[in-house]
């Protein structure tokens, strides 16, 4: 199996190369020339680990199946507390594939504790040595995942951009306090969509590089444009199934949907491999919030950038231009010309309408709708009045959206963050009176639900901020070669 650019069939690389580089040269996306539909007799009986461990190889060809093994058995054990993959029943045919049991309590810890092992091991594969300077925009959760994965790792540099005054005080105190000789984390005047486009920006220019490369450093990404963040991602894609039907007392084979709350598009595009390979899925239902610019897409083929940005209280979510669409597109037509001029257009007038066929076939497997905030509150009040389940921002938006394609099969919703990340947000959408801090609400969530917070989360009170001041977006290639 090879990987090449969505722009370009001829930026042919193998999976170890498409980990080190992240973005392929000219500026499209790695994607795999096919797609492996492995036999699956017993994959039911494994373990998280053991499930890691099977599905990995079949889509990283260039590493040696045992390291692969190893490295899962490292990752998903205790850092996970037994929970990795936990899917639980909220009501009649709706399930919760909870993805917030790991060290930074966000789905991002299964591939951010995941991919760094195989970085270090594709710069081996390689023979590569020189340092990987890996850049991140964040809209809240992939920065803290990403630096506590990279943190002290001999030949790595992270640095992560976030927008200003857009993710939660938690989050922001995550990325600020975190420690590590080789950690820088700034926040960026702007949105999600401006730390990504500043980002691309120094990757795509030469000067830059040859810069850094007579330092022998290289560039990388650790967000979901490169291929090494949505692989692990495939994994519990097999086990949540796996975990339903076994629960239920259903046989395997039996068709499921999953409904994804959605920003830049990467965790649901690795469900969509998880079906390639094999996976009875009958649909992904994409939930997006106010910034609904995705669900407009996948309903009407235009994508349009050109509209309001909205601050919402599910901001790992506020994204406008999810960068992995442009992985689906290519899947959906085949044609790497037809990706090119898309990117052109939408760099040039923030807006592309694809082919009636093309958008045909995404909606054979996709569909989406989006959520307000008010909208996004009711659902957490009632969800918690109603069946007992304990809701975060990010999983509201997915359960508001998932009600509206509730049928026969049975849905998993992907509970992608604690509700302690988002305190006040929370506890107003349960009716009460938030206190300004997080951390007071941390306390009055915890006494009204009985349910304990993550220690990481409330050991931050009090941690010493590293990185504080705010940097405009022109700054990013600055920092870039620094």
């Amino acid at each position: 199996m090879k990987y090449f650019s969505t722009r370009n069939p001829n930026e042919i690389v193998n999976s170890a190369e498409a980990i080190i580089t992240g973005l392929a040269p000219d500026g499209g996306l790695f994607v795999p020339d096919s797609i492996p539909t492995p036999d699956t007799t017993g994959w039911e009986k494994l373990t998280y680990p053991e499930l890691a461990g099977e599905v990995l190889p079949h889509l990283l060809p260039d590493f040696d199946k045992e390291f692969l093994k190893t490295a899962a058995e490292e990752v998903y054990g205790k850092a996970f507390a037994g929970k990795a993959g936990y899917t639980t029943k909220i009501k009649d045919n709706m399930y919760a594939l909870e993805l917030w049991h790991g060290p930074t309590c966000a789905f991002k810890d299964y591939a951010l504790q995941y991919m760094p092992r195989m970085l270090v091991e594709a710069k081996k594969i390689m023979g590569r040595t020189e340092t990987t300077r890996f850049l991140v925009a964040t809209s809240g959760d992939t920065g803290k995942a990403a630096l506590e994965g990279y943190k002290d790792l001999e030949g790595i540099e992270i640095r992560v951009f976030f927008p200003d005054d857009g993710t939660s005080e938690i989050q922001r105190l995550q990325m600020a306090t975190q420690r590590g000789n080789n950690v820088g984390v700034y926040a960026v005047e702007g949105t999600f969509d401006v730390c990504q486009r500043g980002i691309k920006t120094a990757f795509n220019d030469k000067e830059i590089a040859a810069q850094l490369k007579e330092r022998n450093i290289a560039l990388s990404s650790a967000n979901s444009i490169n291929w090494g963040r949505l692989v692990p991602q495939v994994v519990y894609y097999f086990y949540s199934y796996y975990r339903l039907v076994e629960g239920e007392n259903l046989p395997v084979g039996t068709v499921v949907d999953f409904c994804v709350p959605s920003g830049n598009f990467g965790d649901v595009l690795a469900g969509y491999y998880a079906k390639q390979m094999g996976l009875p899925v009958g649909r992904f239902i994409v939930a997006v919030n106010d910034n609904n610019s995705l669900s407009d897409f996948i309903n009407t083929g235009v994508f349009d950038s050109t509209r309001t940005f909205h601050k919402t209280s599910s901001p790992s979510m506020d994204v406008l231009v999810p960068s992995n669409l442009e992985r689906l597109l290519y899947h959906a037509c085949g044609d790497t010309e037809k990706v090119k001029g898309w990117m052109k257009e939408l760099a040039e007038t923030g807006k592309y309408t694809v082919d009636e066929e093309t958008l045909a076939t995404i909606r054979k497997d996709f569909v989406a709708d989006w959520t307000n905030e008010e909208q996004c509150a009711e659902i957490i009040g009632r969800y918690n009045d109603e069946y007992g389940y304990f809701a975060d921002t990010h999983t509201a938006v997915a359960l508001y959206v998932a009600e509206k394609f509730e049928g026969e099969r049975p849905m998993v919703v992907l509970s992608t963050a604690s509700p302690y990340k988002f305190p006040r947000a929370v506890l107003a959408a349960l009716g009460k009176e938030a206190p300004k801090s997080d951390f007071d609400a941390i306390d009055m969530l915890e006494e009204y639900s009985g349910v304990t917070a993550p220690t990481s989360l409330t050991e931050l009170k009090g941690m010493e901020e590293r990185f504080t001041g705010v940097i405009t977006s022109e700054t990013i290639q600055k920092i870039a070669i620094e």
